[in-house]
């Protein structure tokens, strides 16, 4: 874990005093914006300011709603913009309901940040494939950013992004700002509407649309899990090494630190040993339906 929520300044001294990573730290929220019908981003300050936040893309958050319980979410912000957290996700459950009746002002408890993320080092100097499906691209995105932020570290990027409807997608303000600096974006559907004039049927159908060689480069993928599957077998089909294919994996995951067990796969731990793996190195996971 970074000393990124585990350090805070008192104001009354101004000295920098530790936190201890099973306790929640107290947070603000900032802004809450709604992105489609069950989805939203919410924008979190530290109340007693945050000692030079930091954090990779992939990892994630405890969010801990007071008199509700906490729940793991990714971080989905820019790298760069160290004075507010972002979070973004679904309102599907007892603590994201929690999560979505937040207003600006409502306070909240904040562990982390957690676990393994995307492999950024290793991507340098190579193609990039991002495939994401629905609320998958929430924590993509701050891989997105870190490749804008230093474009010319990497060769072509694409990304690869399919949601339900049209409504479903995310982030789609940022798309063409993204086409601008250089990353190919495809977007397609499930379902289409009259006003979509874009690609309908799987996200896995993109990927003969990459036109850039997959040999030798590195995909990362979060989503359902069937579609992770068959992404990797597009892949893979593609000839990109199977050990160069990183997914996103926060099945089960409760405590964080590797404690309860809950998300114990064999010797691993999703929550302190991902939740970023190879997936040659958890493939068998994937044949074990989750609880």
């Amino acid at each position: 874990m970074n000393a990124v929520l585990t350090q805070v300044r008192d104001n009354r001294s101004n000295k920098i005093e530790p936190v201890d990573p099973m306790t929640p730290a107290p947070c603000r929220v900032m802004r809450r914006r709604r992105e489609n019908h069950d989805t939203f981003t919410l924008e979190i300050a530290h109340e007693n300011g945050l000692v030079g936040f930091e954090f990779q893309p992939g990892q994630f958050n405890m969010l801990y709603v007071h008199g509700v319980g906490e729940v793991p979410i990714s971080i989905s912000g820019d790298f760069r913009k160290s004075d507010r957290i972002i979070h973004t996700t679904r309102d599907v459950g007892t603590v994201t309901r929690g999560l979505a009746r937040l207003r600006a002002g409502d306070t909240l408890g904040i562990r982390g940040p957690f676990g393994v993320g995307w492999p950024m080092r290793s991507a340098e100097g190579r193609n990039v494939v991002i495939v994401a499906g629905g609320i998958g691209l929430a924590p993509l995105r701050p891989v997105i950013y870190q490749i804008l932020a230093a474009r010319s570290h990497f060769g072509q990027v694409a990304l690869l992004y399919g949601a339900r409807t049209p409504e479903d997608l995310l982030f789609r303000r940022e798309f063409n700002a993204w086409r601008r600096k250089g990353i190919v974006v495809h977007e397609t559907v499930d379902r289409a509407d009259g006003s979509w004039r874009g690609h309908v049927g799987v996200v896995t159908a993109m990927i003969q649309k990459v036109e850039f060689e997959l040999v030798g480069a590195i995909g990362m993928i979060c989503g359902p899990e069937v579609m992770i599957r068959f992404t990797v077998n597009g892949l893979r089909g593609r000839n990109m090494a199977g050990n160069d294919i990183y997914v996103s994996m926060e099945r089960n995951m409760k405590c964080a630190v590797g404690f309860c067990g809950h998300c114990q796969y064999g010797p691993e731990f999703i929550c302190r040993d991902g939740p970023v793996f190879p997936y040659d190195r958890i493939e068998r996971l994937f044949a074990i339906r989750e609880l």
